[in-house]
């Protein structure tokens, strides 16, 4: 039972790890926004700063999707290696049979609730801003 639980660990610190970049990556996208915004009302800049803001929200939004689709596909391992018996415990951290899981795939992730209900409202109140400062 003791190399089941250690494997079991293993896994869970992982999937801790991918839950601390998610939380990390989304304050960065708040912060940099923030700026962003601050600095194109401040100095009426030309609309680059705009496209430039899109761009950015699209990069925290790929990466934290590839984050969210890691750690879908960590829990999926995790659920696996718990039916396990103990014999039958190797060690293996290879998720790549559980990536090709539609629910774990990068654009799944970046589409669902969780993502959409951060990102969005965040374009959203980008358009909404920059359409009143114009």
């Amino acid at each position: 039972m003791e190399n089941k639980r250690k494997h079991l660990e293993f896994i869970q610190t992982i999937i801790g790890r991918m839950a601390g970049n998610l939380f990390f990556l989304r304050g960065w996208t708040i912060t940099m926004i923030g700026a962003l915004l601050a600095l194109f009302s401040k100095n009426n800049s030309p609309g680059y700063v705009f496209y430039f803001l899109i761009i950015i929200v699209l990069i925290f939004w790929i990466l934290d999707g590839y984050f969210l689709s890691q750690e879908r596909s960590y829990r999926d391992l995790y659920n696996h290696v718990r039916k396990l018996k103990e014999e039958e415990v190797d060690f293996s951290m290879d998720i790549s049979e559980y990536q090709k899981l539609k629910k774990n795939t990068l654009i799944f992730a970046m589409f669902s609730t969780t993502l959409l209900v951060f990102y969005l409202p965040l374009v959203g109140i980008a358009f909404f801003i920059i359409y009143q400062l114009k």
